[in-house]
């Protein structure tokens, strides 16, 4: 145990280090998990007894006082006017179905733009993207929103690069998530770029979640995006049948068999409800079995991953990985687990 001197010199420590003050704007109908996600990353470093750290949680809106959020719970706010745009170290701003009202918020909108200039660090969760394209600060610059709103927020700015498939997108001091949960996913990227990985990892653990998914990792899998297009589940026993039977030889006439198809129709309306050919199929579903078992690492070995997952040798699971996560397997586990 530390002795009382040890402990009295690490509170003074902590005592003296600066604090960076995170802004969060509200507004009435703004996505709770939005808030209370990138939230509970930064309030966790409290918890954490190094010394050095510190965010200062500042919840914002237009006149202060209670907010209601997307699922009715309220959040205790201040007036914007109570914090000067200059001591603004990061700006958050959340999405929600009331984003589209704030456009009209004039002081609100006016303070954010007073703010953009002089902060550190701005940044956006799922809609809160359509703030920042409004001010004119993502002009130029790469973003990510839901995944839904993705070609909504391409087509009304075209000088945004908007990336569909980034669970966030860091340009420069201009951060960008995607929808709900991936603003967890950005605050600890945050915490990590201010204070190592090793305080992130921690955080991470305490919250238990992954420290980070690879910020260019898909916002859903593609096998779930089949099974989206899939949309009256013809295929979703086969897809059960193939991940049990994943290191098995999975061509076509296997599959059209267990269809109870021929190989022709079955081809031909798997690829019409699914968006892919059975062959694509069956290689995504072997990339997100891998996946997990890099992910888990209860197998050391990419070669004996690359067998579990029916690949059959590493180089085949490498060049998949390359086309479905631009990524190669060790890349993959090494970002993922954040070692």
């Amino acid at each position: 145990m530390p002795s009382k001197s040890a402990k009295s010199r690490h509170s003074k420590s902590r005592d003296d280090a600066p604090t960076r003050r995170i802004a969060i704007v509200t507004f009435p109908g703004v996505t709770l998990l939005d808030i209370s996600g990138p939230a509970q990353v930064f309030a966790e470093l409290e918890a954490i007894e190094l010394a050095g750290h510190g965010y200062s949680l500042a919840y914002l809106s237009a006149s202060g006082g209670l907010m209601p959020t997307d699922v009715g719970m309220m959040i205790d706010t201040v007036p914007i006017t109570s914090v000067r745009p200059d001591q603004v170290d990061t700006l958050v701003i959340p999405g929600g179905p009331g984003i589209w009202r704030i456009r009209d918020d004039k002081p609100l909108m006016k303070w954010i733009s007073q703010v953009l200039p002089k902060a550190r660090r701005v940044a956006s969760v799922c809609l809160g993207a359509f703030a920042l394209a409004w001010t004119g600060v993502l002009d130029g610059k790469r973003a990510a929103t839901h995944w839904r709103y993705c070609p909504r927020l391409k087509d009304s700015f075209p000088n945004i690069r908007v990336e569909p498939n980034a669970i966030f997108v860091k340009d420069g001091r201009v951060w960008s998530s995607a929808g709900v949960s991936a603003g967890i996913d950005l605050a600890l990227a945050m915490v990590e770029e201010d204070f190592g990985h090793t305080t992130a990892l921690d955080v991470a653990r305490r919250l238990v979640v992954f420290l980070k998914r690879p910020g260019g990792q898909s916002q859903f899998s593609t096998v779930l995006a089949a099974q989206a297009s899939d949309v009256d589940g013809r295929f979703s026993a086969l897809h059960a049948w193939i991940i049990e039977n994943i290191s098995s030889d999975l061509r076509v006439e296997t599959l059209a068999e267990k269809a109870g198809m021929t190989p022709r129709t079955f081809a031909r309306t798997y690829a019409s409800r699914t968006g892919m050919t059975p062959a694509s199929g069956v290689e995504a579903l072997r990339v997100e079995t891998a996946r997990l078992l890099l992910e888990s690492r209860q197998i050391s070995g990419v070669v004996e991953v690359a067998k579990r997952a029916g690949f059959g040798d590493d180089e085949r699971m490498r060049r998949a990985f390359l086309r479905h996560l631009g990524v190669s397997p060790t890349e993959y586990r090494n970002r993922f687990s954040g070692r």
